[in-house]
């Protein structure tokens, strides 16, 4: 894998956030992607959402497998603590890597491959765990790397780009983690920046494990008449359940609204998600609406987009296991290897 550095000229007038950072610190290498990809769509947002939330780049891990979904955290925030591990097994690594050190913010890359196939045992128990972690799952419906195959997300009757048909059953990742109890559940498109963001953003300052299956167009092997993970099928079918904007904490949330056009949705650490109804009488906090709204648009044709399901509360996997509140690597050794007579201790209540 071949990674070309940016070169490192800033035009003084760029913008700054508050850390006195602009974009070009949020950026990695320069892309070996086909040109038009979605993923590179993908990784422009996830530059604007880090750069907006003013998060430091050395205070985040982005962690990957394998495919074309997992090249990208390549080409995003340079400075970053990355790992690309081995294909399906980026859950594994994102729960260690949280386990020992809760202190940073962690961001998954997969892809339909990566995570619907060899990885739906990995994802799922993250899911289980409610690791805290924003999750990516750039969605193609094919493997890239391997010539265009169909993946495990291709819908039943989508067209390869040889003209074959698609026989089998998808299997959809917003409907699994739905079922599966993630806290924080979105659908979004590689092509539209102005709701991508705002779920990305979200996404970052969830406490637990926030999916987000992204539309991401394969030009070379999926972007074709007869596909359903197209630019021009997924411009067409997409419907905006609502249209997300985030509010940080330190803002005022204002009134200045009609009567039931705007639901304010808290999150975990008090920031909020500033939702702009679509849908009659959608209710983001109830999976089971949220399940059977999704199911009702596809058997209509149609791909539900936006904030489609966030939990009302949420405890990570700290929380749950009442874990010490400092990274691992603060601990002084005596509390890490306390010796032997509390190991027997230990041991004492396993007989």
């Amino acid at each position: 894998m071949t990674f070309i550095p940016k070169p490192k000229v800033f035009h003084p007038a760029l913008p700054k956030n508050a850390l006195g950072l602009t974009r070009r610190d949020y950026e990695g290498a320069i892309t070996t992607l086909c040109a038009g990809c979605g993923h590179d769509s993908v990784t422009a947002a996830v530059v604007q959402a880090f750069w907006d939330l003013s998060i430091e780049p050395h205070k985040v891990a982005k962690l990957s497998g394998i495919g074309c979904s997992s090249k990208t955290p390549a080409y995003f925030l340079r400075d970053a603590h990355g790992f690309n591990g081995v294909h399906g097994r980026m859950p594994a690594l994102a729960t260690g890597a949280n386990a020992a050190n809760g202190d940073i913010a962690y961001i998954g890359i997969s892809g339909d491959g990566d995570s619907l196939s060899i990885g739906l045992g990995q994802m799922s128990h993250a899911i289980r765990r409610n690791v805290n972690l924003l999750y990516l799952l750039e969605n193609n419906g094919v493997y890239g790397l391997t010539k265009g195959q169909f993946s495990a997300a291709a819908d039943k009757g989508s067209l390869s780009k040889k003209g074959e048909g698609n026989t089998m059953e998808p299997i959809d990742g917003v409907l699994l983690a739905l079922t599966l109890g993630a806290s924080f559940v979105a659908r979004s498109f590689s092509g539209d920046k102005d709701q991508l963001v705002p779920l990305l953003k979200a996404g970052l300052t969830h406490r637990g494990f926030a999916f987000i299956d992204i539309i991401s167009p394969c030009v070379t092997f999926n972007d074709h008449e007869g596909s359903t993970k197209s630019y021009a099928y997924t411009r067409e079918k997409k419907v905006d359940i609502v249209y997300a904007d985030f509010v940080p904490p330190t803002h005022a949330i204002t009134a200045d609204y009609a009567s039931g056009a705007v639901r304010d949705v808290v999150m975990h650490d008090g920031s909020v998600v500033r939702l702009h109804k679509v849908a009659e009488d959608y209710d983001p906090t109830d999976r089971d609406a949220a399940y059977a709204y999704v199911r009702e648009l596809q058997r209509r044709g149609e791909v539900a987009t936006g904030l489609l399901y966030i939990a009302p509360t949420s405890q990570d996997m700290h929380e749950q296991n009442a874990t010490v509140p400092m990274p691992l690597t603060t601990l002084p050794f005596e509390q890490l290897c306390p010796g032997n007579a509390e190991l027997q201790k230990l041991q004492q209540r396993f007989r």
